[in-house]
Formats: structure tokens, sequence, C-alpha cells
């Protein structure tokens, strides 16, 4: 079996981390111990607060448990210049804090036009030109401060973002300068706004660096579709499934992505929030022995 060379790691979203406090969530030192234990050897921060913001404090419970620091994200309004100074100083903050543990990349998202639990709208879901060339610029000025730290920016199409189907991020592509910006592609977010993530990825793997890999329960997904339901009520719902179950073909990808050599970061996420404490563990060492079942 051909084999890729993925940096494969982990993420606290999926122990069920969405927040920096949240009673529903477990300690951080359980999510660490048991990112650990799965076999990962590769993070992402996750939500700024959640894990220790004391660099060496942070730096010492990362190397006891052997876990390295692949990326952290930040995330705003990109079309709205009343925010940028807001997400200028969030921008920064987490340079700053991916430099000191060494991690290479800045994950940047759009903010999302509805409420994650009610569905309500807080935005249009829909730009104007004006308001997308503002989304793009903003882009390349936080992709210039990632720069400016020697960090790589990678942009990740989120459902209910402005950059969520196909056709977005195909436009996104191409308004944005490659020398700058590269992709985030979530094949989970991919598979549940209608498109493709194995054959976009085949299409565009020039502008692909980095991979959130997660899978969406296809019978799930379509009473998300009819009934309209939100977001965060269909991660509830379980949307998110362990990779071996769901609608994308991994071992597809895993062929695809060794075909063409890809050797960098892959965060392996199953949304869940809330997560029972027990369920997180079982789930991702399941995933973790498939994924390497496969070649990857």
């Amino acid at each position: 079996m051909r084999r890729t060379r993925l940096k494969l790691g982990s993420s606290p979203c999926s122990w069920g981390i969405w927040f920096p406090d949240d009673r529903r969530q477990m300690p951080w030192q359980r999510c660490l111990d048991e990112i650990s234990k799965v076999g990962y050897e590769w993070i992402e921060l996750g939500p700024y607060g959640y894990l220790p913001t004391q660099t060496e404090v942070l730096k010492k419970e990362l190397a006891d448990r052997s876990l390295a620091v692949s990326g952290t994200f930040t995330m705003g309004f990109l079309d709205d210049p009343d925010y940028w100074p807001a997400l200028e100083a969030e921008t920064i903050g987490a340079c700053q804090s991916l430099v000191s543990v060494g991690a290479g990349y800045l994950i940047v998202i759009d903010g999302v036009y509805a409420d994650l639990s009610t569905g309500e709208m807080l935005r249009s879901d829909t730009l104007n030109d004006r308001e997308w060339r503002a989304l793009i610029d903003t882009t390349h000025r936080i992709a210039r401060i990632a720069e400016h730290h020697g960090l790589r920016a990678v942009f990740h199409p989120h459902a209910e973002t402005h950059v969520e189907t196909e056709e977005q991020i195909e436009r996104f592509l191409a308004d944005t300068d490659p020398e700058l910006i590269a992709l985030c592609l979530d094949t989970g977010h991919h598979a549940y706004r209608g498109g493709d993530p194995v054959a976009f990825y085949k299409a565009h793997a020039d502008r692909i660096e980095y991979f959130h890999l997660k899978n969406v329960d296809p019978e799930i997904m379509e009473q998300v579709r009819l009934e309209g339901i939100p977001f965060a009520r269909a991660v509830q719902m379980g949307v998110f499934c362990e990779p071996v179950h769901g609608a994308v073909d991994f071992a597809e990808l895993a062929q695809a992505l060794a075909d063409t050599g890809f050797d960098g970061h892959a965060t392996v996420e199953q949304d869940m929030y809330p997560a029972p404490p027990d369920k997180p563990f079982p789930a991702a060492k399941r995933t973790y022995e498939y994924l390497m079942g496969i070649g990857l």
C-alpha cells in the first residue's frame, strides 16, 4: 500500500471543546492526556484560553506528552472594516503564541453569518462585490501579519460563512495571492455544504497545504438540509461521524494524497459539542487506527 507522509494530528474539538471555559467540557489536562494516548504527535491549540496561556507552562505540558503544535486559528468578519481592529489584535496574539511554541501555520476563518445554536441570521449569507473585495483584502492583510511572524497562512472554508460552497471557494482561490495564502481543506465542512472534497483536492492540489480530516453522516446531513437545521444542532445530532462511516471516501483521498506526494499537516477532527466525557477517546482511537490502516 502506498502511504502518504502526513503529519497527523488532532484538535480539542474532537474532545467536545468549543469554548475557552464551559462546564460541559472536560479539563484540559484530560484532553491532552487522551490525545497523546491515542498516538497523535501533533495538536492544534483550539479556542484561546482553554489550554494554558502561559508559554512556559504550555510548552512543558505539551512536551510532557510528546505533543507539538501545528497551528491555531483566527476568526472574524473579514468583510467588515469595523471589525478589523479586534481581528488584527487577535491575529497578532495568535501569531505570537504560535511562534512561542514552534508552530508553523495560522488558520484563517471568516465569521459565521448565523447564530451557531439558534440558526438566527446575524448577517446576510451573501456578499456584494464591495464586501467580497473587503474579505479578500482582509485575508491578505492577515496573511502578511502571519508572514511577518514567519508563519504560513491557510484559509479554512467553513459552514455558515461567506466562503463555504465550492463555487465560493473557487472564487476565493482565483482572487487571492497564492504566495500569501494557501487553503486548509476541511473535508467535513466541504461535504456538509454539498461538495466533493476528494475531487476538489485533485483539482486544486497546488493550493491546498493543510487538511482538517472529518466526515459527515449522509442521512443526518439530508435531514439537516431538508429541515434547515442550524450548524450547532447538526453537530449535536452527530452529523460529523467517524471517517469510516461517512460520505467522504477516505481511501480515495489517501490515494490522491499519495499520488501528489502531499506531506503536510492533517488535523483529524470529529466535532462534537457537548460531548459525554467517555465518548471522545474511544472514537478517536478507532479513527486513528482506521486512518493508519488506509495509508494515512
